[in-house]
């Protein structure tokens, strides 16, 4: 795929199994992530079970082009897997994000509502932050050394095969917590786990209070797609496809 601002995106397209063959997921994976990555290829297993799944790699992630803004223009990227899967046929479109996947579904969901192929039907957000420049816990101090240092790109680059763009945004971006009032009547569940390392649970609680929300706190949970269980996913997929804007 190519987002339009020209960069190229790595995607894949995973045919339903079996249940709602008019519905696509498009997952978003979380920081230093990538289609490639077992957890995800894991999740789009399970989904497939349900609907059609499209996974892909953020710029700067797998085999995508382009560097990681880290929650700013990838909402082009994700624009641009839901476009592709309607162009597959696929009649409802719905999205699931994984930590900055989750802020940028939330984002996306917002900015493109009014958009015929860009729009999404349905959204969750697993374990994203409500706000931005979050360093509460020990593993976000970590990430932004990882996104602000030279040194920490190139572990970045080097460790997590995760090309991070050495520029600050200008401007600042939405914030998640800012996005969530202008995605109605669009369906949104937040899902964040209570053992959560990076986001405490403040995160979705704020979130979920800012606009018409389904929240899960999941007991025992730690951080996104990689403490995402099957059974949790299923749970997912199914609200995904059930899920109508309210009358």
């Amino acid at each position: 795929m190519r987002t339009t601002d020209g960069v190229r995106i790595e995607a894949v397209h995973t045919s339903c199994a079996q249940g709602h063959a008019d519905t696509a997921i498009v997952v978003a994976h979380g920081f230093t992530g990538s289609a490639d990555r077992p957890a995800v290829r894991r999740a789009a297993g399970v989904f497939a079970q349900y609907a059609g799944v499209i996974t892909f790699s953020f710029r700067g992630h797998g085999k995508s082009g382009g560097r990681s803004t880290v929650g700013d223009r990838e909402v082009l990227d994700l624009a641009a897997a839901v476009e592709w899967a309607r162009s597959l046929g696929y009649e409802r479109v719905v999205t699931v994000g994984f930590s900055m996947g989750g802020s940028v579904v939330l984002r996306h969901a917002a900015t493109h509502r009014g958009s015929t192929a860009g729009r999404t039907e349905a959204v969750a957000a697993v374990s994203a932050p409500a706000r931005w420049y979050y360093r509460g816990t020990a593993p976000m101090r970590r990430v932004h050394w990882l996104i602000t240092r030279r040194a920490g790109r190139l572990v970045g680059r080097l460790g997590f095969a995760t090309r991070i763009h050495s520029e600050d945004w200008d401007p600042v971006p939405l914030s998640p917590v800012e996005a969530v009032p202008l995605i109605a009547p669009t369906p949104l569940l937040i899902v964040h786990g209570d053992r959560d390392p990076y986001f405490p649970v403040d995160h979705p609680r704020m979130l979920a209070a800012a606009g018409p929300a389904r929240l899960w706190l999941e007991a025992g949970m730690g951080h996104a797609e990689n403490a995402a269980g099957d059974e949790l996913l299923g749970r997912i997929a199914d609200w995904l496809i059930a899920a109508r804007p309210a009358a």
